[in-house]
């Protein structure tokens, strides 16, 4: 079979490679100038630091199968992802450790002290949180939600925390040790030569041509025995139901000599503060040393045609707008929506993988029994 992977990032290039070992012709085309997708990184000609250029990837996973896959296209080295906010005139480590709460506080609590004092000010009465807000309210009381939570999504949401869903706030850790390693994962690093190279790696195969600069077209799909789509799920459909709701990043490059501030991620939870984050890239490679730095302020707003959609809202208008493209997918046939963008959900490149794995397998499940592809492996609602 000859398929068709729109997407050169790492749903479109795992299935494909997986196809091509399996015997198959893997074509895999793509709208930008490289492979990669979103985890697109390049040396910065000017400072020489290996730039994440559509923002930070860090790699972080139980998965071992998922580790295993990766490490044979690349080396990974070791990398403890560290992550510090100010707020308030002052910094603080993130996630909320015991650390934060006693510099917070202007206290030198033990850990079972400071599980009681957090205990104490979280707002009990609320049983059944439904709000972002309500949850952090019940999680950590009102003083550290203001603080730490509610002007960075105002910010990154671009709505009052009052409308978001109670399980966006579910995902952030509240630690009573000093422990403040952002990720708990067993495997954690960074590809040593940078997430293009390693994609690169994996679309190196003699059954897989690969076509840059190379937007989908009417009709394209018709030559191929099957489509596997990482577009937008909308956007296969030309927007016809409307669009759904994305958050998009806008980024501001600037370099420096020296360090500019000792991280990789500074977050920013003032409100008054307009960026989100700023990332200091020559961080995320630890191993190397570079005399001058690279760092990107980040600017999040509502993402319009013709932006790059980062973050899918996945409010209730948006479900409502997802069932009627799951069903008009489904009903397509001949077509396998992958990916963040083609399920409409936020993915770690671990989850990506793992997905890519699982689908490339049950096509050739499908193909040996006979049976059609669906349109989703995983569904997403």
């Amino acid at each position: 079979m000859h398929v068709l992977l729109v997407g050169a990032g790492l749903s479109g290039v795992v299935i494909g490679r997986e196809l091509a070992e399996a015997g198959h012709k893997a074509t895999i085309i793509d709208s930008r100038p490289h492979l990669g997708g979103n985890c697109h990184t390049e040396r910065d000609s000017e400072t020489g630091v290996q730039v994440h250029v559509y923002g930070p990837h860090i790699f972080h996973t139980d998965d071992a199968e998922v580790w295993e896959y990766v490490t044979r296209f690349q080396r990974f080295m070791p990398y403890r992802h560290q992550v510090k906010t100010t707020a308030r005139g002052q910094v603080f480590s993130m996630p909320i450790n015991l650390h934060t709460i006693n510099q917070f506080f202007g206290a030198t609590m033990r850990p079972a002290e400071a599980r009681a004092f957090v205990e104490a000010r979280a707002e009990t009465g609320i049983d059944d949180p439904r709000s972002f807000e309500e949850q952090a309210l019940r999680f950590v009381g009102r003083d550290i939600y203001e603080t730490f939570f509610k002007g960075y999504t105002e910010k990154q949401w671009g709505c009052s925390p009052t409308q978001l869903p109670a399980s966006i706030l579910k995902r952030l850790p509240l630690r009573f040790t000093y422990d403040d390693n952002y990720f708990f994962h067993r495997f954690q690093g960074m590809p040593e030569h940078g997430y293009t190279d390693m994609i690169e790696a994996m679309a190196d195969h003699p059954g897989i041509d690969v076509h840059l600069d190379t937007p989908y077209g009417a009709g394209m799909g018709a030559r191929y025995d099957h489509v596997f789509w990482s577009g937008p799920l909308d956007g296969f459909f030309d927007y016809e139901l409307g669009r759904l709701g994305y958050r998009t990043l806008d980024f501001e490059r600037f370099t420096d000599t020296g360090d500019y501030q000792g991280c990789a991620v500074m977050n920013y939870g003032d409100a008054e503060v307009p960026y989100t984050r700023i990332t200091e890239h020559k961080y995320f490679s630890p191993w190397e040393s570079h005399d001058a730095t690279v760092c990107y302020r980040e600017y999040s707003r509502a993402c319009d045609a013709g932006d790059i959609p980062y973050y899918p809202i996945r409010l209730v208008e948006e479900k409502a707008l997802l069932a009627d493209y799951i069903d008009r997918a489904e009903a397509t046939g001949g077509v396998t929506f992958v990916g963040r963008l083609g399920t409409y959900r936020y993915l770690d490149m671990d989850v990506t993988i793992r997905e890519a794995l699982d689908t490339a397998r049950t096509f050739l499940d499908c193909e040996k029994r006979g049976k059609a592809m669906p349109a989703f492996v995983k569904p997403p609602l």
